[in-house]
């Protein structure tokens, strides 16, 4: 497959979803025309010739995930057109089954296009319908991611030169045209109608002089040519193209249209005579053939009638199994979230726990708390060793102000004190 064959097709995908997030009237169509440039995309991967051969799947149609067919056919397929992708673009991922629990599925998807660097930005259960503007988006990233994979880039088209025009023949005197030559044919024959009867002098003259002419140049001796025929070759082939009389045939011409016209008929009527005789034939074993089938059809429904209305029946009780197991896989969905938020509590727990045990038999705090009692019972002694003294000294102050205040100014002890 040629890079240059698809070389208009650069920036389609870009182009594309910048005009799907723009709102307007055509806003509807988007999908369509990104899933026929996605179908471009798998066939530049050769999915037919590897995905389809190899896990026996139809090539898709033009719109195939744009509208709903199938859900559970589409799922499928949209599954499986995805890890293959996946594959293409070196990421180790195995196909799904259809037994397969759809949330694990599109989570497994989706982690892997985060990893490759999108981001999407729309419910995951969307893509449980198989089909839609999630869909298409997705494997859209996926067939870009494929074919940056395998190296394959968008080259500018490169367009046929178209080859110019043949320089029209030089006219001359001596080249014709048709119209032209009916023309001069037309009035060459009313000219004869009208003067078929006139003798005319010119004619009699121009005659005359004719012979005149052709009675002097009578030649009296042999004439020999002296020219070489190799020269005679050579100048005969120069001027031979020149010589040539082109005549151009004019497509408007009514005369032409009339000839094939009538030739066209004449082939027609030769093929419609040759060909009745075995469509007759045809026409009656076909005729047979579709009585018998229409009877054979008839005892096939009479004799399977219980048969079917039996498939009918299993057909309801596998419709009704399905939903039970729709409705089961979102309950085991729910409780499975909330046994992970349930196990994340516990973790957070646990890890509380053991960061409280880690304390509690720790001794740090408690030789800490030692030494702290240590220090206060040294300041507290250092205190009431500061507190003896100042009593003391409040004591003697005491004292001294009571002795001063009895008056005994005459006491030979109280200068001594």
């Amino acid at each position: 497959m040629s890079d240059d064959e698809e070389g208009n097709k650069a920036g389609a995908a870009e182009a594309g979803a910048a005009e799907a997030s723009v709102s307007g009237p055509g806003a509807k169509y988007q999908p369509y025309v990104v899933m026929e440039e996605l179908l471009d995309k798998f066939k530049l991967l050769r999915y037919e010739e590897t995905f389809c051969k190899q896990l026996g799947h139809k090539p898709f149609s033009r719109h195939y995930f744009a509208i709903k067919i199938n859900p559970g056919e589409q799922f499928h397929a949209f599954t499986s057109i995805a890890a293959w992708l996946l594959q293409m673009a070196g990421k180790h991922i195995e196909q799904p089954e259809e037994n397969d629990d759809p949330n694990a599925t599109i989570s497994l998807i989706l982690d892997q296009l985060r990893q490759l660097g999108h981001k999407a930005s729309f419910p995951p259960h969307q893509l449980k319908t198989g089909f839609g503007d999630g869909c298409i988006w997705t494997l859209d990233r996926l067939a870009d991611e494929a074919l940056k994979a395998k190296k394959f880039s968008w080259r500018q088209p490169i367009y046929p030169e178209e080859e110019a025009e043949e320089d029209n023949v030089m006219e001359d005197d001596s080249e014709l045209n048709a119209n032209k030559m009916d023309e001069d044919l037309v009035q060459d024959d009313d000219d004869v109608e009208e003067e078929e009867n006139v003798l005319r002098v010119d004619d009699l003259q121009r005659k005359i002089g004719k012979q005149d002419n052709e009675t002097s140049s009578k030649p009296e001796v042999i004439l020999e040519s002296n020219t070489d025929s190799a020269e005679w070759k050579l100048e005969v082939e120069r001027v031979l193209p020149q010589l040539k009389i082109t005549i151009r045939a004019d497509n408007k011409d009514w005369r032409n249209h009339l000839e094939l016209m009538h030739n066209h008929t004449n082939k027609i009527n030769e093929s419609v005579t040759k060909m009745m005789p075995p469509l007759s034939k045809l026409q009656e074993e076909i005729m047979r053939s579709l009585e018998k089938i229409g009877s054979r059809e008839t005892y096939i429904n009479n004799q399977l009638d219980h048969h079917l209305q039996g498939f009918r029946v299993h057909q309801d009780e596998l419709a009704e199994i399905k939903e039970r197991y729709r409705l089961a896989s979102g309950g085991v969905t729910e409780l499975t979230r909330k046994l992970a938020e349930i196990s994340d509590e516990m973790d957070h727990v646990k890890q509380d726990m053991d960061e409280r045990g880690s304390n509690m038999t720790n001794s740090a705090p408690l030789v800490e708390i030692r030494q702290a009692i240590g220090k206060l019972k040294q300041e507290c002694l250092q205190m009431d060793i500061r507190t003896g003294v100042l009593q003391h000294m409040l004591l003697r102050a005491r004292l001294k102000e009571k002795n001063l205040s009895s008056g005994a100014f005459g006491d030979p002890h109280f200068h001594g004190l």
